[in-house]
């Protein structure tokens, strides 16, 4: 089984991303309420992917992948982004990110999605 970390200063949002990959062959290995503790997550958890949302407190999710990017050059990011965000997307992509994804978003696309990306 994949194992997935989010990192989301949305509560409800990491709440949805949970709810939609439950039933998926993926566990969610942690949570993480902004990019700081997305890191230390990270190099505690190790997990296959990652979920990162752009614009949160203390450590934006650009400055967490490059963090996360320089611990681990092969790790998976996925970045969730708002719309309008586009520059900052691109920064994502620059910076080492797989994709992005753009809120709000569907369940069949978020998971499709992180199976790109894994390769399965």
């Amino acid at each position: 089984m994949k194992k997935l970390l989010i990192v989301d200063d949305a509560a409800f949002m990491r709440l949805a991303i949970r709810n939609m990959l439950q039933k998926h062959e993926i566990e969610i290995v942690g949570e993480a309420a902004n990019g700081a503790i997305g890191v230390e997550m990270y190099k505690q958890l190790l997990p296959d992917v990652v979920t990162m949302d752009i614009t949160m407190p203390e450590m934006t999710g650009i400055k967490a992948l490059k963090a996360i990017k320089a611990f681990d050059p092969q790790a998976k990011v996925i970045m969730v982004s708002a719309m309008g965000q586009e520059g900052m997307v691109k920064e994502a992509i620059i910076n080492g990110a797989k994709t992005f994804i753009v809120k709000p978003f569907k369940e069949e696309f978020l998971y499709q999605t992180i199976c790109k990306v894994l390769g399965i």
